[in-house]
């Protein structure tokens, strides 16, 4: 990143929600009522990812898009694994990116245009260099192998670098990374899976209900 070119913020529904829903191949018609049990549950940060057939995750995506302004929800893509890609999930709408990989070139090309990308990291090294390269964020990946030690053991070097824990991430588990000094966590197939507006409400309003303890369990930890 060149001292011209600002660093995307975090997406608000990104850091205020501190959740963010994965969606695996979701049917375009069913991406709006989903985005809208998640916000229902207080999940302000929707991402579905670009899996074969791309066309439909794009068309997924717009709609979802549609009422994402009304919602208060950001529409995120995932599994973005070119500039290219990159490019057709911002054009269909998507004000995220995020990458099971770190690319340089996708993060640069993101934050040239303002758009905040969370590339996958699962090392130092690649933590510092997607900061580098102008992430707005890191998707600590897999979270489940790395676990909450792994976030809070690079919060001493790189406190400034928001962490996002995704992969394995249960509601059991958000706590402790939370705790450990996640921004937020990234729940794909618990959360979204089975499609069903009711059931998403349910487990976005616990999700979000854990981070919120969790967070407030860790401002009273660091009183005097």
């Amino acid at each position: 990143m060149t001292e011209a070119t600002a660093r995307p913020a975090i997406p608000v529904g990104v850091s205020a929600g501190g959740v963010v829903a994965i969606g695996r191949r979701i049917a375009p018609d069913a991406a709006l009522a989903i985005a809208e049990a998640l916000a229902a549950g207080g999940v302000l940060a929707f991402e579905l990812t670009l899996n074969d057939p791309e066309a439909d995750a794009l068309r997924a995506i717009e709609s979802a898009a549609t009422a994402a302004a009304g919602l208060g929800t950001e529409i995120g893509a995932g599994t973005v694994l070119s500039v290219e890609a990159a490019g057709r999930a911002v054009d269909a709408g998507a004000t995220f990116l995020v990458m099971p990989h770190l690319d340089p070139a996708i993060v640069s090309w993101a934050a040239q245009r303002g758009i905040p990308a969370f590339p996958g990291c699962a090392t130092p090294t690649e933590v510092f260099d997607a900061w580098q390269a102008g992430a707005a964020g890191i998707k600590v990946f897999p979270a489940s192998s790395l676990g909450p030690s792994f976030v809070r053991e690079l919060r001493g070097p790189f406190p400034a670098i928001p962490l996002v824990p995704t992969g394995g991430v249960t509601l059991e588990t958000v706590p402790a990374f939370i705790a450990a000094g996640a921004v937020a966590v990234g729940l794909g197939g618990w959360l979204v899976g089975d499609g069903q507006p009711a059931g998403i409400r349910e487990r976005s309003a616990a999700v979000t209900a854990a981070v919120t303890a969790a967070r407030a369990a860790a401002l009273l930890a660091r009183r005097p």
